[in-house]
């Protein structure tokens, strides 16, 4: 399975809590779709089988109009071949979505949408300084359902200082009286050089719990899959047949390739970045130049990351696997080292595969930590 990742850099306003490279001046759009157009031509040969997967993210994509959206899947068609049933996503603000420009949507190969929902409540909405209202996130999924389009994903944030336990099962309640069929979901985490961290500092903003934010997992691991929901990525929940084949692109260790500024790509073991500049990206490209840079991982980097990805999913980290890759000392030092985990019952043992328990997998992260070759 290949697939690709589309950074489209532009946003109206900045939510405090984000850290994604971004500008909402759209001076130079004209500017970057050119560029990106010209890096789909120079990037042509990185695949060698269909794409199964496009996926447009940023940034704000739905920014975007009918014709620019239809542009970049020109330049795609003409360089990559794509499967017959390719997942096509793009990235959503609830506030765009009018009943309009779904119907505009309808008109281009987008056939999922990933709509950025965060909160149906107020209080949320403002501490997280999102441009949407309550009203515009339930009409934008109403809307979206109206328009046909039946591969939604809606995306959550708890953890939320202002959300308490009564509102986060409000939120996961309307999702699932929608029947929305995929629900991506993120603790909120205060990074570095955002306006969130700066407020949290001065004490304008209540700080962010880490035990809230377990227990609001923890609420949502039970509430969903009582609903039927799989959990089958720590952050991602879907009804059968719903997974979203992007998600597993990166959690199966499978090639993609990241176009636009600060998007990463990855294949037979070998990880590139594109700058996080877009008018160095722009210029870059302008003079026939990729401007990304790269690694090549190490036979211990290819562990330690099968280890993280494996053990975020469902299906869990596969012991033959490791043997097969890394030999059966390094299964023996895995078995070890996991001993402990399973002891505590964050980890079980089953048929050849270690497996987090749910009662791990708010810790899944630093369960693979412990897991690693250093």
């Amino acid at each position: 399975m290949a697939g690709v990742y589309i950074h489209i850099p532009y946003c109206r306003q900045a939510c405090h809590y984000c850290n994604f490279h971004f500008s909402v001046s759209r001076r130079n759009l004209q500017d970057f779709l050119n560029a990106l157009k010209a890096e789909i031509a120079m990037t042509a040969d990185f695949f060698d089988k269909p794409l199964k997967t496009v996926y447009i993210g940023g940034g704000t994509p739905s920014l975007l109009s009918g014709g620019e959206i239809n542009a970049i899947f020109e330049a795609i068609c003409r360089h990559f071949s794509l499967d017959d049933a390719c997942e096509v996503t793009i990235e959503a603000n609830p506030d765009d979505l009018s009943r309009e420009k779904l119907m505009i949507l309808q008109q281009t190969p987008v056939n999922r949408l990933s709509i950025g929902i965060q909160s149906f409540h107020a209080k949320d909405l403002s501490y997280l300084n999102r441009i949407h209202s309550t009203d515009q996130a339930i009409d934008s999924l109403k809307n979206a359902q109206s328009a046909g389009f039946e591969n939604i994903t809606a995306d959550l944030i708890y953890g939320i200082p202002t959300l308490d336990d009564d509102m986060w099962i409000d939120n996961l309640q309307r999702l699932v009286n929608m029947n929305i069929s995929h629900i991506s979901a993120y603790a909120l985490t205060v990074e570095e050089k955002t306006a969130l961290a700066h407020f949290i500092r001065r004490g304008k903003y209540q700080a962010v719990s880490e035990e809230q934010s377990a227990r609001q997992f923890e609420i949502m691991m039970e509430f969903l899959e009582s609903k039927g929901y799989l959990h089958y990525e720590i952050s991602n929940f879907s009804l059968p047949g719903h997974m979203s084949l992007h998600n597993l692109l990166y959690w199966s260790a499978m090639p993609y390739l990241g176009l636009g500024p600060s998007a990463h790509s990855y294949k037979d073991g070998q990880r590139f970045w594109n700058i996080s500049n877009t008018e160095r990206y722009i210029s870059s490209i302008g003079q026939g130049i990729l401007p990304r840079e790269g690694e090549v991982l190490s036979d211990t980097d290819k562990y330690n990351e099968y280890i993280m990805t494996s053990l975020r999913t469902m299906w869990g980290c596969d012991l033959q696997k490791v043997t097969a890759n890394w030999g059966q000392e390094r299964t023996q030092f895995l078995l070890r080292e996991a001993s402990k985990y399973i002891s505590r019952g964050h980890v079980y043992h089953i048929d050849d595969r270690l497996i987090v328990s749910p009662a791990g997998r708010f810790l899944a992260d630093g369960i693979a930590s412990g897991l690693f070759i250093v």
